[in-house]
């Protein structure tokens, strides 16, 4: 009797097993490969630009309410050097430029009385949800435009952030659809692999935040390094000029041990005058600027960027 049960039992078990195989077998397969996304579409609305130009100011160079298609913010802003002969060089069929409008300021957190600024952290905030929610806005009206990203100074910590983001598939827009970006005075500026093209001799400090890496007083974060750029970084470069310690801080000088003196060298280094001379800074020995270079690089890329269909 005793044998008849443990059978039975047994056989209450491989019944179960086999069930619960059964149905549960197509769950348990491995999974298929994902599908594709939708397709791009072959042609695009008429009002659709070939490419588009999003340009990010420094510190002190916009203001949030600033016309991002005719900016008067700042007469002297330095991209304006770029963005203006650019402009003359194509219809608007062909090219539309985005000067992204923010606050673009740098509060010092230790000022008494206070600056009355916006901190670094709201302004690089504000100034990254403005330039993704255009490049996202273009993307979905047409969706085959392609595009250059042009930043200096605090714009180029903003402009690079958003190009790591899009080469590791993150972004507003798809990887391919970048045709390259140019930082100056990156202050996320970071050597090795992965990071930007050097423009120019390559200074051997790093960024601000790299250097600050862990700083974090009220209004001021430093982020540190990025991981690199991805499948956008054979087509990302910089430009960084010697002793401008946005971008070229010696790795050990600047600590968050000594907080009061590294935020004034950081807030100091944002007008001194070796940042603010980009427009004469030469990258190579013909005498070319670092905005000149800027300018041959952006009309030679887009001019050679696709011609999409318009419907």
């Amino acid at each position: 009797m005793g044998c008849l049960i443990a059978l039975a039992a047994v056989a209450i078990v491989v019944i179960v097993v086999l069930l619960l195989w059964y149905l549960l077998a197509g769950r348990l397969r491995p999974p298929g490969p994902t599908p594709p996304g939708p397709k791009r579409p072959t042609s695009q609305p008429a009002s659709c630009p070939d490419v588009q130009l999003l340009s990010i100011p420094g510190t002190w160079e916009s203001r949030s309410d600033d016309d991002p298609r005719n900016p008067t913010a700042n007469p002297l802003s330095l991209l304006l050097n770029v963005t203006n002969p650019v402009r003359a060089q194509f219809p608007q069929s062909r090219l539309d430029i985005y000067t992204v409008p923010y606050v673009a300021q740098f509060s010092n957190p230790v000022a008494l009385p206070p600056d009355g600024q916006q901190s670094y952290n709201n302004s690089r905030s504000e100034g990254t949800q403005r330039a993704q929610d255009e490049l996202a806005q273009m993307n979905k009206t047409c969706p085959l435009t392609s595009y250059v990203i042009v930043g200096f100074s605090q714009g180029a910590v903003i402009a690079g952030d958003l190009a790591a983001q899009i080469g590791a598939n993150r972004g507003p827009v798809p990887a391919d659809l970048v045709l390259g970006t140019m930082l100056i005075a990156d202050g996320r500026r970071d050597i090795g692999p992965g990071q930007a093209t050097e423009v120019g001799a390559a200074p051997p400090g790093v960024g601000a935040e790299v250097a600050l890496k862990g700083l974090n007083v009220p209004g001021i974060t430093m982020t540190g390094p990025r991981a690199g750029f991805g499948a956008v970084a054979d087509r990302t470069f910089t430009i960084c000029a010697p002793g401008d310690l946005i971008c070229d801080a010696p790795r050990q000088a600047l600590t968050p041990v000594n907080i009061i003196p590294s935020v004034l060298s950081l807030v100091r280094a944002a007008g001194n005058p070796v940042h603010a001379m980009y427009s004469g800074f030469e990258v190579d020995d013909k005498g070319t600027t670092t905005t000149q270079w800027t300018t041959l690089w952006a009309e030679g890329i887009i001019s050679d960027a696709p011609h999409p269909a318009h419907s």
